[in-house]
């Protein structure tokens, strides 16, 4: 079993920076993936950013070139380090897991969320 659990949501000016963590407990990230998904009112959930352990990144166009996906292992951490923010950014963001457990079966797993809200 794992909980993921977000920090470092808030309100910024634009242009200004954030960087939001999410601490995974029990057998943390391990192998799979780790996400970031973003959800404006009244919008679906989308993808921010990805990261595949040990392997490649992935970036949904809006977070292209500002954001950074990162996760420290050892820690069992997920990071996006998110620079340039703008008003359309704001949104609640939620950190995912997709990670191989000691079942040897394929498990997912959401965060709470954490508001950033960039005002103008």
């Amino acid at each position: 079993q794992v909980q993921l659990v977000e920090s470092g949501g808030g309100m910024v000016e634009a242009g200004q920076s954030l960087l939001l963590s999410c601490a995974a407990s029990g057998s943390g990230f391990g192998v799979g993936t780790g996400a970031w998904y973003r959800q404006r009112p009244g919008e679906e959930r989308e993808l921010v950013a990805s990261l595949i352990t040990g392997g490649p990144t992935k970036y949904g166009g809006s977070a292209k070139d500002r954001f950074t996906i990162s996760m420290d292992a050892p820690k069992s951490t997920l990071y996006l380090q998110m620079n340039s923010l703008k008003p359309d950014d704001t949104a609640v963001y939620y950190c995912y897991g997709h990670v191989y457990g000691a079942d040897y079966l394929w498990h997912t797993y959401w965060g709470q969320g954490t508001q950033v809200t960039v005002a103008s």
